[in-house]
């Protein structure tokens, strides 16, 4: 279970608390008050991505089928697992309110962290939703299809470096079957 606040927080709170305090001295409580809406704001228009994105995530750990992800996408899964990782996250439409409840969702149900990580790099490097939108039309298909093709080996080079590193920093104990 994660902690509610951890020391990222307190570190954040702290640069916060900092910066309001230099913005305050500065430009007065009107400044401090104009940052503070505008950042209402912002957070009111995130606010229910947010919320969708975790919905998303629980209703998905609740939906997919624990053994079927843990046989696709879990530690004995072998390459095949860091392959379709892979080409999920490429073809995962949304931003990060999307992909990182449903990167949780899949370590939820049984998938391992190197086809997880595959996932997440793929969706990061790969992504078809901004290809198609940004990268097209503003840096035109030749690039595009080059920086795709040049990133595809990519996210299955860091899932199995993933699954290396952590297989060897938290290593499972034996179960009584295995020892035989």
């Amino acid at each position: 279970m994660r902690k509610p606040i951890g020391w990222s927080t307190i570190i954040i709170a702290a640069l916060v608390a900092v910066s309001a305090a230099l913005v305050w001295r500065r430009d007065g409580t009107d400044g401090v008050l104009d940052i503070l809406t505008h950042d209402l704001s912002l957070f009111s228009g995130i606010l229910p991505r947010v919320l969708a994105g975790c919905l998303l995530g629980a209703f998905i750990s609740e939906i997919l089928p624990h053994e079927k992800v843990s046989r696709s996408l879990g530690p004995k899964s072998g390459l095949k697992g860091l392959l379709i990782g892979a080409a999920f996250g490429a073809i995962l439409p949304g931003g990060p309110f999307t992909a990182y409840p449903v990167a949780s969702a899949l370590l939820a149900v049984g998938a391992d962290f190197g086809a997880t990580i595959a996932m997440v790099v793929s969706w990061t490097l790969i992504g078809y939703g901004r290809a198609v939108a940004w990268e097209i039309p503003i840096m035109g298909t030749d690039f595009t299809l080059w920086r795709i093709l040049i990133s595809l080996p990519l996210p299955v080079l860091a899932g199995a470096l993933g699954r290396f590193v952590y297989v060897r920093l938290y290593p499972k104990p034996l179960a009584k079957d295995d020892e035989n």
